[in-house]
């Protein structure tokens, strides 16, 4: 028996008793009935405080409601017992071959275990590292990169359609620095004050001399200025690119802020605004009526001399993307932009649909390597930041990915480049693919030894470790859910080291394949089927983080 096999007992359980005292037996939701793993297993496998949610409602003591489901759960094929705890807590315990069974579940679902429905046939657009085109990635763009890609996996998980978005920030007086910054350095010139160092700087500037096909020194200044920006522009965001490809991260749209003024977005956007009796002129500018909708203070959008201000792309960026028929757009920012959430949400509520839900801004905390003790704080490369090379230099990808991943948004992280390096438990990345790749390991030796997957039979799968082990493969589920409801994969992370622990534990007190010359048995034939089952729920898990699952180690 599963956790939904075994909720929707519980729900079944709990309308009947609904319905006995005069209450709509629809009226109890699932969400009424949850499940969890009591933290001290002599407690059962599953617990739950339905009777304590439902007790007012149904005109019933909880803990005399709490007896009345535990007494009909215990008449359930597959539940060992189910005791009332407290005030109304119901502990249950499933026989072992009830518990056991879910190994078989999970080989026969496959890549699928784990995933569900929250998101089924929505459209979402999540946006992430969207960095200006003006140097590497750095190392906060980088955790967005991972956390970004990861998020999207999960919603797909749940059945999202989603979309991968970049907002290429090519507007702007960002890109005439840079573009300064490139000419300065084919001039042989400092650097401006206000413009970008570091090599790189030398390396786009070397191209764009090779690419240009006639001759530079035959222009004019403004007009080189010009070549420096379109070509170098265009191969720094090749270059990054470049670098998400190889970090595992792939766009399904670049979008260009350039395109919302050149194509007349701003001005549709401004239009329906205005139509909707939230635009008006003050001072010779056009504002928006922010202010009615949360936000601190109205906000320009056309300014005094007809140049857009800075909202108005966020304006007619957001309309688009709902006239591309999203039906959630989530935005992920740094830490230097919590200012920004209420001007947005205000935004969302003018245009008449509702913030935070229809549109959602993620902001993450800052992100600190560490090495030898000390924070690392110079790229070569970039000069003033460190960069996603630096990082997949120092650790490879997948040890990157997870470290970046496995620590909440809202909280800031410290990456242990010598930690990551190591191959040994300390390392969170090594514990769980050594667990995977164990998995694997245990599985070839098995074949050698004459195990084969003949039988199954899950009441032999008694032992205390066995019993630990299958409900922490049980959670997979509850747990992707939750990663995707709450905008959190470091819940992901953290239950996979939690699986890895249980299964090492459970590899080191039960074999699969038989001492000497003793035989094979039904026991070793269904423990096989226990470790390939825990094998293919570390690699859903981790494919869902966007880090591999090796097969050797």
């Amino acid at each position: 028996m599963n956790p939904a096999e075994l909720a929707a007992v519980l729900l079944d359980l709990a309308r009947r008793a609904a319905a006995t005292r005069g209450t709509d037996p629809d009226s109890i939701a699932p969400d009424d009935v949850t499940l969890e793993r009591p933290r001290n297993r002599d407690h059962g496998d599953w617990a739950s405080n339905a009777a304590l949610k439902l007790g007012k409602r149904l005109g019933v003591a909880p803990r005399e409601l709490a007896d009345e489901l535990a007494a009909a759960l215990a008449e359930v094929p597959g539940i060992a017992g189910a005791e009332v705890a407290g005030p109304g807590f119901i502990n249950i315990r499933l026989d072992a071959a009830a518990a056991g069974a879910l190994a078989q579940a999970i080989l026969d679902a496959g890549d699928a275990y784990g995933r569900g429905g929250l998101y089924a046939g929505e459209r979402i657009n999540l946006e992430f590292v969207s960095a200006n085109p003006t140097g590497p990635i750095h190392i906060g763009g980088t955790r967005w990169a991972a956390v970004g890609d990861s998020l999207a996996r999960i919603f797909e998980a749940q059945g999202g359609d989603v979309s991968r978005e970049y907002y290429f920030n090519d507007h702007g007086a960002q890109i005439d620095r840079f573009a300064r910054s490139l000419l300065a350095a084919h001039l042989g010139e400092p650097a401006p004050e206000d413009g970008y160092g570091g090599s790189y700087i030398l390396d786009i500037a070397a191209r764009v001399e090779s690419d240009y096909p006639g001759d530079l020194g035959a222009l004019p200044r403004a007009e080189q200025q010009e070549v420096f920006r379109e070509l170098g522009v265009s191969q720094m965001f090749g270059e990054i690119k470049s670098s998400l490809h190889d970090f595992g991260v792939d766009f399904d749209v670049y979008f260009h802020e350039n395109s919302l003024h050149e194509s007349g977005a701003v001005e549709r956007a401004v239009a329906r605004l205005r139509e909707l009796g939230h635009i008006y002129e003050a001072d010779g500018a056009t504002w928006l009526r922010t202010s009615e909708f949360g936000d601190d203070k109205d906000r320009v959008v056309i300014k005094s001399d007809g140049e857009p201000a800075y909202i108005s792309g966020d304006l007619a960026y957001y309309l688009d993307k709902r006239e591309r028929g999203f039906e959630r757009c989530i935005i992920m920012l740094g830490a230097d932009h919590h200012g920004y959430v209420k001007r947005l949400m205000a935004m969302t509520a003018a245009f008449g649909d509702v913030p935070y839900v229809n549109l959602e801004i993620l902001i993450g905390q800052l992100v600190n390597l560490v090495r030898d003790g000390e924070p690392l704080r110079m790229s070569k490369r970039a000069g003033t930041v460190v960069t996603m090379e630096d990082l997949v230099d120092a650790v490879g990808v997948d040890a990157a990915r997870y470290a970046l991943v496995r620590s909440s948004i809202d909280s800031q992280v410290d990456v242990d480049l010598d930690l990551l390096a190591k191959r040994t438990n300390d390392n969170p990345v090594f514990y769980v693919q050594y667990a995977h790749a164990r998995t694997r390991a245990v599985a070839r030796n098995a074949e050698a030894a004459g195990v084969d997957r003949s039988v199954f039979d899950p009441a032999l799968l008694s032992h205390e470790t066995e019993s630990v082990l299958l409900g922490s493969l049980a959670e997979l589920p509850r747990i992707v859910l939750q990663a995707a409801e709450y905008r959190e994969p470091h819940r992901i992370a953290r239950y996979l080291e939690e699986l890895a622990g249980a299964y090492h534990r459970w590899y080191d007190a039960c074999r699969v394949i038989p001492l000497g010359d003793a035989p094979v048995e039904d026991l070793h034939r269904t423990r096989l089927a226990l470790n390939d089952a825990t094998g293919q729920v570390l690699r859903n898990g981790l494919t869902l983080l966007g880090v591999s699952a090796p097969d050797r180690m």
